[in-house]
């Protein structure tokens, strides 16, 4: 099994995190034309 020979610092292993990002969501356009978030109510038409 493999052991790593020293310890890895803070500093390397935040590097190697830092792709690892969320990507925020769109807005997409509704039947009315407006813009909303995806799986959110529109506040003007209450549609899904």
């Amino acid at each position: 099994m493999a052991v790593p020979k020293r310890r890895m610092s803070k500093t390397r292993a935040a590097k190697r995190r830092t792709h690892y990002k969320i990507e925020l969501a769109k807005p997409i356009k509704d039947k009315d034309g407006s813009f909303k978030m995806p799986h959110r109510v529109n506040p003007i038409t209450k549609e899904y």
